[in-house]
């Protein structure tokens, strides 16, 4: 089966891009619900995931008194590749087995560039349609 059929496009994704401040990080993460989100460079390649953890352990270390020093901080020391990507030509399995330590898999284009992510939920709805 072809992943893009479970694909959310890019254009239906929150994401952050590089440069970025962390108060524009936390108000987008907030207003989508989601517990971490994709990152992308100026260019739309995939740079990486945040998570709240991570702006919760940047605004303790950098000890933030106000939403004022976060305007003024970018996001790029924050991002993770703990999220890993993969490329439009994967399998069905090979994304069962990134989802399992993942809530969304991040999908990219032959060029690095960021087309959307695939949610856990819908590869497990998948397979548990195929049984």
């Amino acid at each position: 089966m072809n992943i893009l059929f479970f694909l959310r496009p890019k254009s239906g994704v929150t994401y952050l891009t590089l440069g970025n401040s962390l108060r524009q990080g936390l108000e987008k993460m907030r207003n989508s619900g989601y517990t971490e989100i994709p990152v992308v460079d100026k260019d739309g390649t995939y740079a990486g995931t945040v998570s709240q953890g991570d702006f919760l352990w940047k605004i303790l270390d950098e000890n933030f008194t106000d939403m004022q020093m976060a305007e003024h901080t970018p996001i790029d020391n924050l991002v993770s590749k703990r999220n890993a990507a993969v490329s439009i030509n994967t399998t069905m399995e090979d994304l069962l087995s990134k989802a399992i330590d993942q809530n969304f898999v991040p999908v990219v284009d032959d060029f690095g560039a960021f087309v959307g992510m695939v949610t856990r939920k819908a590869i497990i709805k998948y397979f548990a349609d195929k049984k």
